[in-house]
């Protein structure tokens, strides 16, 4: 492999005493380390990714007193667990979690697996994911190899490979073994996760707290921002939609319930009509009054009705409540939401009625709660 380690076993040790001194001192007082649970590590593990650690900690603790076990994660509704996983996004991660719960229940008697091999099999864990369960719970010397063991590691060493690279993770991997504690590897990954959010950061790293400075080479000469090399991601593709908020004369709201695959699968939300572009941009500025107007019905011929619900016995209001936007990893939405009342007691097609005393029940999307949000905004004017 190019660009052999140079360290001597001397230095190596050198660096994982240091680097493992000051993490007992500094480490983050964080709910899941306060056993080596293999249980807590793994939910935890699996909330941290794509979401900020101040954010985990709250649905940490609620989804543990829910769901203390594996069983109880292994039997529990999908519905109720997609409701304890709500805002938190990534949905797939809630449903991968219940597959494995269901998997250790399956093949292993309850008891969570203590191999990295049987570990990897599990549903929706990864390699990141298996090196951290491994290490943190079971003490075994594998690196749990994420965005900040990357970032510090190629500082250290100048390592050139872009990380945005699949193969890449080869090379990361070959450099992160070879300096990892065979006594304490958990404790050490998870002291490059600490200094990689604290210190080792993407931006304006603080290179002068850092306990790896002697021994980073990117510091010794200079060039800490050249590293991670890392190719920029492809733009979101920007969607757009009208959003219909149908309220009935008891007060409840209309929803529909996605599909059980593919994004927000299961989830429910306000009726959405796909549009182009073009056709948001002119609904926008046609009903954006500064003013706000009584509920009015549009005739069908006017061209001012929202077109795409003009199928359904609603009084709109005659203009839009505001634009509401959701970035997912790939794609970035654009709502439109229009506010409507109703006579009619049956159901419309594809959904059904519901209250706001029972909302608790259902499992609702981030940008679900965006459109609550801009309706509340709404009725304070």
């Amino acid at each position: 492999m190019k660009n052999e380690i140079t360290w001597s076993q001397e230095t190596i040790d050198q660096f994982q005493i240091q680097f493992l001194a000051w993490y007992h001192r500094y480490k983050r007082n964080l709910p899941w380390r306060v056993n080596q649970d293999p249980y807590r590590i793994w939910i935890s593990e699996i909330m941290l990714q794509q979401t900020r650690v101040d954010t985990v900690i709250d649905y940490y603790y609620r989804f543990m007193e829910k769901f203390p076990t594996i069983e109880q994660l292994a039997a529990a509704p999908e519905e109720e667990l997609l409701k304890m996983w709500e805002g938190l996004g990534y949905y797939s991660r809630a449903r991968n979690i219940q597959s494995a719960a269901k998997q250790i229940m399956e093949r292993h008697q309850g008891q969570f697996p203590n191999t990295v091999e049987e570990i990897s099999q599990l549903k929706g864990i990864g390699p990141y994911t298996t090196g951290a369960i491994a290490s943190i719970a079971f003490g075994l010397p594998e690196p749990a190899i994420d965005g900040n063991i990357m970032r510090v590691v190629s500082r250290l060493f100048c390592i050139p490979e872009d990380i945005a690279k699949p193969s890449s993770r080869k090379v990361f991997d070959h450099y992160t073994r070879a300096i990892l504690s065979p006594e304490e590897p958990g404790e050490m990954n998870q002291a490059f996760m600490d200094l990689g959010s604290a210190i080792c950061t993407p931006k304006n790293p603080e290179c002068e707290a850092c306990p790896l400075q002697a021994f980073c080479q990117a510091y010794q000469e200079g060039n800490m921002t050249d590293f991670p090399v890392k190719t920029k991601k492809a733009k979101p593709k920007d969607v757009y939609y009208f959003a219909a908020a149908i309220e009935n004369e008891q007060g409840e709201f209309w929803f529909e319930q996605r599909e059980d695959q593919g994004l927000l699968a299961k989830m429910w939300h306000f009726p959405l009509e796909e549009v182009d572009q073009a056709t948001f941009d002119q609904a926008y500025k046609q009903f954006q009054k500064e003013e706000i107007e009584q509920l009015s019905l549009i005739a069908e011929e006017e061209e001012q009705d929202p077109v795409l619900f003009d199928s359904l016995p609603v009084i709109w209001q005659t203009r839009h409540l505001g634009e509401v936007k959701h970035l997912f990893s790939h794609l970035r939405w654009h709502v439109l939401l229009f506010y409507g009342r109703t006579r009619e007691a049956q159901a419309f097609e594809n959904g059904q009625w519901i209250d706001k005393k029972a909302y608790e029940a259902y499992a609702f999307p981030k940008i679900q709660h965006k459109m609550w949000d801009e309706i509340a905004k709404n009725q304070k004017h």
